[in-house]
């Protein structure tokens, strides 16, 4: 089974029931191509209460076969439906990419990203278990890990594929109804996934796509029988969320809300080993990525050398700018207009006494909205572009002394996602990493994720966490079960 939809023929109706459906809802989204500027189409769905409520309904119906299908069963349904992602994965890429803007290598990434998440959690249905207690006080005590019901999924725009597969994945697989709500900017990709999540064997109203823009995801966080939201995007849409949830029927939130990540450069580290993993983590999908290292402090006895070839890495990445549809490109536009002046805006106000421009910092081209990588040196610390996240490709490089100067900065931040340090010496590498006050800390690389441990951040950064068996737990609720054995 093939997708219905291309870059010629685009999705423009909702996925509800498992089947194509117009949207009740008036109101239209408009969406532009990144790598010049030009309409894609001005008629994507705007999902509103009505759609909600009929997706809610939905899935509430499917709900109590879908919880007590066999597991042997739901792992087929999760499986095929990886394997459905994976022959179709051209297809679906480029559907991300003509909103997105990000090149094919990317788009390879996400796919396979997405269909191992749905493989990894499938893995899991029978044997994600419970637990039991001693009797000897004359109870035994059974924990059983059960299903919430109706949950909900907003994905972001800069990785619109891959992280369906971390909120869909172990939703579906602990036996919960899943609606999807993608990014108003990245919405083609998701909607294609019907015909697939037909094929698969998904009953009607277990697995859902319903576009729109922050009044669709709205309507999702306030509903009251929806029992949990998992978000990903910036920390002021997060509290809305969180605030949502706890106004309407205290339902469970998970949150990846992004970070200012600081990679820590040791005198002794492998240097060009430093430079290759700064430079990869700020250029990334345009520097559009949550756990990018966009803070890097070096040591002040290499920090001349590593400048010099930080710099010549980002004049490097800047000849990889190009257009996404071409497979020679590594690095693409950033996703919109409205992204393009953000960054933008930041570079600017940066060369007004934040920072030193380094290299970069210009527009390339006249058409679409393509930077080039940017650095700052000699940033001041309180600055703009040394606390804020930017979300582009741009980084500010300062120098530090010691390592209790370096983790005080470091950590003087309400950020916690991810974090980095480089060093040949494994003590202080372990004592640096402890010291972090971050969620995922790389030694001697960083801005790294894996399908089969905790992703996710402290502080403003999020709450919960996605990825191995910290997701199955955060889409079910443990039950406690007494049984008197003295009866």
């Amino acid at each position: 089974m093939s997708v219905q939809y291309s870059t010629k023929n685009l999705p423009k109706q909702l996925f509800i029931n498992n089947e194509y459906v117009d949207a009740k809802s008036s109101k239209k989204l408009s969406l532009y191509n990144p790598k010049d500027g030009s309409l894609l189409s001005d008629d994507v769905p705007l999902a509103g209460e009505q759609d909600v409520d009929a997706a809610v309904d939905g899935a509430e119906k499917a709900f109590p076969a879908w919880k007590k299908m066999s597991a042997t069963q739901r792992r087929g349904i999760l499986s095929k439906f990886a394997d459905l992602i994976e022959q179709n994965a051209e297809s679906i890429a480029q559907l991300s990419r003509i909103s997105l803007g990000a090149p094919s290598a990317f788009g390879a990434f996400e796919i396979g990203l997405c269909a191992e998440a749905f493989r990894y959690n499938a893995g899991f249905i029978d044997k994600f278990g419970g637990e039991s207690w001693p009797q000897e006080d004359g109870f035994l005590k059974i924990v059983r890990n059960e299903p919430l019901g109706v949950t909900a999924g907003i994905v972001p725009w800069n990785g619109p594929i891959g992280t369906i597969g971390l909120k869909a994945g172990p939703a579906l697989a602990t036996g919960n109804c899943f609606i999807l709500k993608p990014s108003e900017k990245t919405p083609y990709s998701s909607l294609a996934l019907g015909t697939l999540i037909k094929e698969a064997g998904f009953p009607p109203g277990v697995f859902q796509i319903l576009t729109g823009d922050g009044s669709t995801g709205a309507l999702l966080a306030s509903h009251m029988r929806v029992r949990k939201v998992s978000f990903t995007g910036s920390i002021s849409t997060g509290k809305k969320i969180q605030e949502m949830a706890a106004k309407s029927n205290l339902k469970r939130v998970t949150l990846e809300l992004g970070g200012k990540s600081p990679a820590v450069v040791f005198d002794d580290c492998n240097l060009d080993n430093a430079v290759e993993w700064t430079a990869n983590a700020i250029t990334a999908n345009t520097g559009q990525v949550c756990f990018a290292a966009s803070r890097v402090y070096v040591q002040e006895g290499i920090y001349d050398k590593f400048i010099e070839k930080y710099k010549e890495a980002m004049k490097a990445k800047a000849k990889e700018i190009g257009d996404p549809d071409e497979k020679s490109t590594n690095i693409g536009p950033l996703v919109d207009e409205a992204q393009f002046k953000r960054v933008q805006g930041f570079i600017e106000r940066g060369q007004q006494g934040q920072g030193t421009l380094a290299v970069g910092g210009k527009r390339v081209g006249t058409t679409g909205f393509y930077l080039e990588p940017t650095v700052f040196t000699d940033v001041d610390p309180k600055s703009e572009i040394h606390c804020e996240e930017i979300f582009g490709p741009v980084s500010v490089v300062k120098s530090f002394k010691t390592e209790k100067e370096i983790m005080e900065l470091s950590n003087n931040t309400n950020f916690g996602l991810m974090a980095g340090v480089f060093t040949q010496d494994i003590n202080k590498a372990l004592r640096v990493a402890s010291d972090f006050e971050s969620g995922m800390v790389g030694i001697n690389c960083v801005s790294l994720m894996f399908m089969s441990t905790p992703f996710g951040g402290s502080k403003e950064s999020g709450l919960g966490r996605e990825c191995g068996i910290h997701a199955l737990r955060a889409f079910t609720e443990p039950k406690t079960i007494m049984i008197n054995m003295n009866y």
